[in-house]
């Protein structure tokens, strides 16, 4: 269960770095995606903390910090016409892999 805690902890991670994207960097001129990204912050840090209870620390916030660089990187790349480098994929594939053999040896 504590797996899926993170997940969700990595699915509200990627919701607010999204929202600073859409919410004027938390101005308070649009109010209700500020809200929503600063709600996705303490659900974030909350589900993280759940997690962490059963996984080690050092594992559960590496595959939750790496995992949210990458699908937020990616989203970038997708969504927002971020440059794609043939160096940057290859360095998201090495936290790609990190993350998986973080998640093997747990």
């Amino acid at each position: 269960m504590a797996w899926i805690y993170l997940l969700i902890a990595i699915f509200f991670e990627v919701a607010w770095a999204l929202g600073l994207k859409f919410s004027d960097s938390l101005s308070l001129s649009k109010p209700g995606i500020t809200g929503f990204t600063v709600f996705s912050m303490i659900a974030s840090v909350f589900f993280l903390a759940i997690a962490v209870k059963q996984l080690p620390l050092g594992t559960a916030y590496a595959i939750w910090t790496g995992s949210g660089a990458v699908c937020v990187a990616i989203f970038g790349i997708i969504f927002f016409n971020e440059p794609v480098f043939a160096s940057r994929l290859i360095f998201l594939f090495l936290i790609v892999t990190g993350v998986v053999g973080l998640k093997m040896v747990s």
